[in-house]
């Protein structure tokens, strides 16, 4: 999720960086994607504000939750967790074709590395230790902290850093295939007239992402977890990967702007009813059937997974695209700043968790109370960050 992955990758006049003036046509800037981002990371740092307070215990600090409000805060990460993510890699394929057609594969690949490569060191490095201490305490007798956090190693949040990092690594061998099979790297390059996709499509690759993502959890249920790797959700990969791909095709196709606005209501809809439809098996199934291995249930929980998904990345491109497809100072601020929020974030809500320790309150008004003071606070923390001499050439 670098800046230039994010992005269009564009200069203030619409013109590709590092292009000179006039080479070629200006490409408009998608002001409404640049806003789709701040709103993700906002949604970033809200998730991991609810489990801190609610009955997932899956981040740096938590305060399980004693009261039912703790409920509405699970509910809200796992409609949250339906798409998210999925989306951001959706976002970060769009944009790749064009870095890569800009830069070829071996600067393309370097640009990754420093982009990608050195905030996951950055955090690795810096920001964990001071964040990863919360589960220190039951081994405080046993071993030092440096030990301690060797052996619970992990890459965090950063972890969407890594796998974007291997599916980036992918498109570079994706491409030189396909160029060695005749087609060629300008001929693979070239960008369709805009068409929206066929509604009968759509509902095929739901469909075929539903079925991958049960069989998937044959192997990988939910909960399952990857030391070192430290993929918190690694249950989710067919959904990650694949929205990678729809992305890059999206790009090649111009689907974005092809959406139509029934396109966008639909979508709503069609995840609205979903959930609907999902809701019974949810609160009459045990949370160890919907997990996995092979059961009824897991497969109801991965078809409303990937429609909810679809459907809100549709709705949401589309009411993004119409409404808030333009940017003042403020905005441009917010998503010039989104990816530092991401890497700095879990320094924010660690120190305001530990800051509030003493409240004695619902989960959801602690969760209301941090998130508030959370969101300003983490974007001026990056503006801070980005500050510091050269840190803007990678963040």
């Amino acid at each position: 999720m670098s800046t230039d992955d994010m992005t269009t990758g564009t200069a203030p006049g619409g013109r590709p960086k590092g292009e000179p003036a006039g080479a070629r046509p200006a490409r408009p800037r998608l002001e409404y994607v640049d806003n789709l981002r701040i709103a993700l990371t906002a949604l970033v740092v809200l998730h991991h504000v609810a489990v801190t307070y609610g009955n997932i215990p899956a981040w740096y600090y938590t305060e399980p939750a004693k009261d039912g409000s703790g409920l509405l805060l699970d509910i809200a990460v796992t409609f949250n967790q339906a798409f998210f993510m999925g989306f951001f890699f959706m976002i970060a394929g769009y944009f790749t074709p064009a870095s890569y057609d800009r830069k070829g594969a071996r600067p393309f690949l370097r640009d990754r590395l420093k982009r990608l490569g050195i905030p996951l060191l950055a955090f690795i490095l810096l920001i964990r230790p001071l964040v990863n201490f919360g589960g220190f305490a039951e081994w405080r007798d046993k071993m030092p902290y440096w030990l301690y956090y060797v052996v619970s190693w992990d890459a965090g949040p950063m972890w969407f850093v890594e796998v974007l990092l291997v599916f980036s690594a992918l498109f570079v061998l994706g491409r030189r295939f396909r160029g060695r099979g005749g087609a060629g790297p300008d001929a693979a390059a070239v960008v369709c007239a805009p068409r929206a996709p066929r509604p009968g499509a759509i509902a095929l690759f739901v469909l075929g992402l539903a079925l991958a993502t049960y069989l998937w959890r044959f192997l990988v249920p939910t909960g399952t977890y990857f030391p070192i790797v430290g993929l918190p959700s690694p249950n989710f990969l067919p959904q990650y990967a694949s929205f990678f791909v729809i992305g890059v095709l999206a790009h090649r196709r111009g689907w974005p702007q092809a959406l139509s606005r029934r396109a966008g209501r639909l979508g709503f809809a069609v995840a609205s009813v979903a959930t609907l439809a999902y809701l019974p098996v949810s609160v009459l199934t045990p949370s160890e059937s919907m997990a996995g291995h092979g059961t009824w249930q897991s497969l109801a929980t991965a078809a409303w997974e990937s429609t909810f998904a679809v459907g809100m990345v549709v709705g949401l491109t589309v009411f993004f695209r119409e409404r808030l497809n333009r940017q003042g100072p403020r905005a441009a601020f917010l998503s010039r700043h989104a990816f530092t929020v991401y890497l700095i974030h879990p320094l924010v809500l660690v120190g305001l968790s530990y800051a509030f320790r003493w409240l004695h309150a619902p989960a959801v008004a602690k969760f209301a109370l941090v998130g508030v003071l959370a969101l300003p606070l983490c974007w001026a923390v990056a503006r801070v960050v980005r500050s510091l001499p050269r840190a803007d050439r990678v963040l």
